[in-house]
């Protein structure tokens, strides 16, 4: 277990914990089941460091291998596998277990798609007597932020599928494809087993989140 600490500090023979404003508390005077919360939360978090730190040099040593197995193959054949976007998928050999590499992209939205957005208002404006309730809510989520201010891409994403014949329509969903900006991307390995060559593949879960 990583040492984080014991949030105690002795001076002059008497104990004190820490609190949350860095002040030194007699531990004479603080409940009990703080203390044991204390302690809990120690304990897991001194767990969860080196586990993550673990899963990081995990992910960094597969990326490693990917790359190296990849680049053995560019040279060898003088092809690169996977799509546009670096997608890689790799199975074993008897079909049971499956590794993937994809790449996520980080995306902003620059000022055309304030310019969108004015569009697509106008043409709900005229579009109020035919338009069903539920198409106008999906269209005016689309532009929607959350608590931190950011554009949910899938919404927009949806709007780009719908065909709608109207010019300022048109022009909205150009303005929207120009306001996507790739800023990042990030590497993901998602790794898959199966008991079966014809059954589902089955998620080797690493996130606790979601186990």
């Amino acid at each position: 277990m990583t040492d984080i600490g014991t949030g105690r500090r002795e001076i002059d023979g008497q104990t004190y914990m820490i609190d949350g404003k860095g002040g030194l508390i007699p531990i004479g005077v603080i409940k009990a089941q703080e203390q044991l919360q204390d302690d809990l939360v120690r304990k897991i978090v001194g767990f969860a460091i080196p586990l993550s730190e673990q899963i990081t040099r995990f992910r960094e040593h597969c990326l490693e291998d990917v790359d190296g197995f990849v680049a053995m193959l560019d040279q060898e054949y003088g092809a690169k596998r996977g799509g546009r976007k670096g997608n890689l998928s790799f199975v074993s050999y008897d079909g049971l277990l499956k590794v993937d590499v994809q790449v996520g992209e980080t995306v902003s939205f620059g000022p055309e798609l304030q310019t969108a957005k004015e569009l697509v208002d106008e043409c709900l404006r005229d579009w109020t007597a035919d338009a069903r309730e539920q198409l106008r809510a999906v269209i005016t989520r689309a532009f929607d932020v959350d608590a931190q201010g950011r554009i949910n891409r899938y919404n927009l994403t949806y709007l780009l599928r719908m065909e709608i014949a109207d010019e300022r329509w048109q022009e909205a969903m150009r303005a929207i494809r120009d306001s996507m900006r790739v800023i990042g991307s990030k590497r993901y390995i998602r790794i898959y087993r199966r008991a079966a060559n014809d059954g589902a593949w089955s998620s080797i879960n690493l996130n606790m989140a979601g186990a």
